[in-house]
């Protein structure tokens, strides 16, 4: 259903025409994926696809950009990019658009670069290409769209490999790339996942600034609603492979007309600001509290870090800080959300935690007991590891994929001598039933689950020897709204159920507002701000914690606030 209206439109430079598209195997009968689709992207314009996981978003923009796998075909109907067929658009000519006329930024920022290749060295050959610009020149404009999209240290950035940059180092290096040869048409597949809010909104101000000064168009691919409602003139809602909504931001998001829409936007952070998503959790803490028997507290914090530096060295050998006497204290069954933007320390500060990094100086206790690094204390670390444990930001990298769930879970189990086979498979089944996860999910890959079903074995795992401490390092940032609701639903109820203590790493800041009882905000490897969740985001006291904040995307709507 359609909220545009019959007035005469700008010349469109991107046309879907009834388009269907099927997966086929050998093995199994053709899945149709996208069914009957018909939209346009106007010049000019940024258009945001959003939908649940399986919606058929990706496959869209990758009928665009002809990176369709290959078992992919079209079945029928047209994707015209200024009158140009794509569908069975020969190799050569699509390489003659990639770059020049249509730039692409991948939603996997690491798969999306060659490891064997400088950063610097990707980013200049759309460029090289395209364009006659000679090797110094080529390098002058790298080095400056690496400083509009947010990277410090450019030079450094240039000569560095993608192992050797954050997640969101790389996402802003492919949108450098993208952006290099000024194309017409951006395909953006989910471009900001991985970047903190203050990078998030640079990158956004930066596309904004083309479309509006170059005429530059975005095909945006976004589970992200407030990223869609702020920054994108249209949405289009799809569901199963159909366009089921389609019109502008405002009327989308503020009288949707199908129930599937309300849904999602019911699932994100646009309808509840972030100070009284603080405000409702504190009250619910303070509840809970009252009504316990007050045990949680405990007098021993759960984790406390004292003082920990971590210096390291890059490759000319010269120091840096990613950690300078940071301090925390974590007490038992409540959450500490840790926040900063890429390079602000956080990772450091989650493996100096874990034990995975020894500090320079400082000291960690875990549950009471200190942290040791000696390799001899091999029965400490062991112990270490039965109190904490690490959900991973991306669940399909961090689980194998050629083990089964059931083996997934297995493993620590096994490693950590959990009693025999009948008894580690009622654990493994009890492990799926407190993740909400039906049975049958023990005999399937992971190839084979949903990213909301990945993630949650990974949490399973995590939680298969009975830990004190989880560390969640970004666990829904990859995750469609709805399926981070249930996530975020899910952590809660595990948290109260088993008296968990969370630390939880995210750019997020509806996330972080809404899981933490207490926030730490790190800056260039130091403590900037820490406190209550509330009192951090209702009286940030700097400069920095209030641009974070601003930072965060929100769209208020007259049935946005009917529904507080």
């Amino acid at each position: 259903m359609s909220h545009d209206s019959d007035a005469k439109r700008p010349a469109n430079i991107l046309e879907f025409s009834r388009l269907s598209l099927e997966y086929r195997s050998r093995a199994r009968p053709p899945v149709s994926v996208i069914t009957d689709i018909s939209f346009s992207l106007r010049r000019g314009e940024v258009l945001a696809l959003v939908g649940e996981s399986g919606s058929g978003k990706s496959t869209i923009a990758r009928a665009v950009t002809g990176t369709l796998a290959p078992n992919a075909r079209i079945t029928q109907g047209s994707v015209v990019l200024d009158s140009t067929n794509l569908v069975d658009l020969p190799a050569k000519q699509y390489e003659r658009l990639r770059g020049r006329t249509i730039g692409y930024v991948p939603q996997d920022a690491l798969l999306g670069l060659n490891p064997l290749l400088t950063v610097g060295k990707q980013a200049a050959e759309p460029l090289r290409v395209h364009t006659r610009l000679d090797r110094a020149a080529r390098k002058r404009r790298v080095l400056e769209l690496f400083e509009r999209v947010g990277l410090r240290r450019v030079e450094q950035v240039y000569n560095s490999y993608p192992h050797e940059l954050s997640g969101g180092m790389c996402q802003r290096v492919l949108i450098a790339a993208a952006i290099a040869a000024e194309p017409a048409l951006i395909v953006a597949d989910e471009p900001t996942t991985a970047l903190d809010v203050t990078v998030q909104k640079r990158i956004l101000d930066l596309l904004g600034d083309l479309t509006r000064d170059n005429g530059l168009s975005v095909l945006l691919v976004t589970h992200d609603l407030g990223v869609a409602a702020e920054r994108a003139q249209r949405i289009a809602v799809l569901q199963h492979g159909r366009l089921v909504e389609t019109g502008p931001s405002e009327l989308i998001v503020s009288k949707p007309i199908e129930a599937y829409t309300r849904r999602l936007i019911d699932a994100s952070h646009l309808a509840r600001p972030t100070v009284a998503i603080a405000e409702a959790r504190a009250a619910q803490r303070e509840d809970a509290q009252t009504s316990s028997l007050g045990t949680r507290g405990g007098a021993v914090p759960m984790v406390l870090a004292s003082r920990i530096s971590k210096t390291f060295s890059n490759r000319t050998g010269a120091p840096v800080a990613a950690l300078d006497d940071v301090s925390l204290s974590i007490a038992r069954g409540r959450t500490l959300g840790i926040v900063g933007e890429s390079g602000s320390g956080k990772t450091t500060l989650m493996r100096t935690l874990a034990g995975l990094t020894q500090p320079d100086e400082g000291d960690v206790c875990i549950g009471g007991q200190p942290l040791s690094h000696d390799p001899v204390a091999k029965r400490a670390r062991r112990e270490l590891y039965r109190t904490l444990q690490i959900v991973y930001q991306n669940p399909y990298a961090a689980l194998n994929p050629r083990l089964t769930a059931g083996r997934i879970l297995e493993e620590p189990l096994t490693g950590f001598g959990f009693g025999g086979r009948a008894e580690r498979r009622r654990r493994i089944a009890e492990l799926l039933d407190l993740t909400e996860l039906p049975a049958s999910v023990a005999g399937r890959y992971t190839a084979e689950l949903s990213g909301g079903q990945r993630q949650r074995i990974a949490i399973a795992r995590a939680l298969a020897v009975r830990p004190e401490v989880l560390i969640c390092d970004e666990p829904v940032s990859a995750l469609d709204v709805t399926v981070q609701r249930q996530i975020l639903d899910l952590l809660d109820g595990l948290q109260r159920e088993l008296g968990l203590t969370y630390l939880v790493i995210s750019h997020d800041l509806g996330v972080i507002s809404e899981i933490s009882d207490e926030i730490l905000v790190l800056q260039h490897g130091q403590v900037v701000e820490s406190g209550t969740a509330l009192d951090v985001l209702r009286d940030a006291r700097t400069d920095y914690v209030r641009e974070l904040i601003a930072a965060i995307p929100q769209y208020r709507t007259p049935w946005n606030q009917r529904r507080n």
